[in-house]
Parts: C-alpha cells; structure tokens; sequence
C-alpha cells in the first residue's frame, strides 16, 4: 500500500512569517492503525535548538520523519495536515524530495559510518550532489570537521577507516557528514544515547555553537538534556501535543501536570 497524503482545510491559519517549519493539525497514521501524530500544530523558529521530547511513542521520531519526508519509506503511511519550510508546502505533490533531504539533514541515534575512509565518508554526499572540485571539497570537509570539533582528532588520518574511530567520534563524523552539505536544518534524533558523558559534552557544545547558523531540532535522549539544551521545548505524549515553551520556562513553570509529572519523574 502506498503512503498518502491528505491535505487540510484551505481556511486554515498560516504560520508566522518567521516560521521556518510551521506544522499545521498533522496526523500521522501508519499501515497497522497505529496514530504516529495526531493533529499536531507547531512553528519552529530560527536561531534556537528546538528539543522535541517525551516517553517512549510519543511521536518524537515520526515528527522529524515527516519534517523531512524520510516518512516516505514507510509502506502503508497516511500523512495528513499541512507541513510547510519557509512557506512551501513540503507534502506537496512534485516536490523534489532528494533536493529537500540536502537542505534538511538527519543524524540518527545509531551512527552509521560507510566503508571506506574518514575522507571517503566526508565527501560521498558531495560527490553524488555534482561537486567534483578537490580543492572545494577538501574545504567542505575541513569546515564541516571543524564544526563538528572533530578536525584537531583527525585531521592527520583522513585516509584510514571510518569505523576504526571510537563511537563518540563516528557520531561527530555523521554530523561532520551532514554539515558537509550545507543543510539548512539539522534534526537529530538521539545523537548522544549511546555516548559517555565526555563525548556527549562535546556533541552538545558542537549544537550550541552551531544553532546560529542552522535551524536545529533535537530528540534529547534524556529529561536532563532535554533542560540542558532547549531553548525552546516541546513536550509530547501519546502522539499529542501537550505544551510548548521557551525551555527554561518549561522545565521550572510548566503549564500542564502532565508535563510536571513528566519531567520530575513521577510519569514514564
């Protein structure tokens, strides 16, 4: 069965002008009956990190999917509502995906490093996308390597394997690999869950510094970096919305229990 898309009600509300996602009454519901999302409306800005949180199911995952129709994949998917990136309708029928994915990267919990070299891994995204010029790709790598504060670690073993790096650094070098191709927005989806704290601090020092260049949506893997990294936070439960906030204001005066129980631990 093929994913659908059902596009919503023309007198809906547009989102702000400085809106770089504005997600309107989106429900995501996959082949098995199971709701992903449902009727989720939200805007998220620039110059923040957005943090996305809640328990298990609660629809974190499926979001940033949609955000940038890697939903697409899943077989059986029904997507309806409106999703729009600076004012065009991602959900549209034509639009190039492949071209919305550069613009909109992903780095997963899991880091998944390809064959081959560092330099290898750096520079397969470019070179699919036309850049052919060694001297620009090697200024690509070396900023993006940079940004990612793991240039000094191997900027001298650029040619050895990929996978001989320890597991903080390959989760450095998949979002290396994704400032390479100068996205618009970065979503990350757990990217410090199976870190230590040591490389976990420097991951989380790397999306700081970065947020005023990109648009940055975070799944914290913990509450705690939840606070520690928001500066706007969202809470999800059971594939709801249940409140929006700047994130100091949310993690000290939230407006809903459900939120209070949930980040003192008294829920999930």
């Amino acid at each position: 069965m093929a994913s659908t898309v059902a596009r919503p009600a023309a007198d809906e509300m547009p989102p702000p002008a400085t809106t770089v996602f504005g997600v309107r009454n989106l429900t995501v519901r996959y082949a098995d009956g199971t709701v992903g999302l449902r009727d989720l409306s939200l805007d998220i800005l620039p110059g923040e990190v957005t943090v996305v949180f809640g328990p298990a199911r609660s629809g974190k995952t499926t979001l940033l999917r949609v955000l940038n129709r890697l939903s697409d994949l899943v077989p059986g998917i029904h997507v309806a509502g409106a999703v729009t990136f600076r004012g065009t309708d991602i959900l549209a029928p034509g639009v190039d995906v492949p071209a919305l994915r550069r613009r909109i990267g992903m780095v997963f919990a899991v880091p998944t490093p390809l064959p081959g070299s560092i330099r290898d891994n750096m520079t397969y995204g470019l070179r699919m996308a036309g850049l052919t010029s060694r001297p620009l790709l090697e200024e690509r790598l070396e900023q993006a390597l940079v940004q990612a504060a793991l240039w000094e670690e191997v900027k001298d073993r650029l040619d050895t394997s990929a996978f001989s790096l320890s597991g903080g650094q390959k989760q450095r070098l998949c979002l290396a690999r994704c400032l390479a191709m100068a996205p618009d927005v970065i979503l990350l989806d757990n990217p410090t869950s199976g870190l230590d704290p040591i490389s976990t601090d420097i991951v989380e020092s790397s999306i700081q510094e970065m947020k005023s260049r990109y648009v940055i949506v975070l799944v914290p893997h913990s509450v705690q970096q939840a606070a520690r990294m928001a500066d706007r936070a969202v809470f999800l439960l059971g594939g709801e919305l249940i409140e929006t906030q700047p994130g100091p204001r949310l993690f000290t005066r939230p407006r809903d229990q459900r939120t209070e129980d949930y980040i003192t631990g008294r829920y999930g």
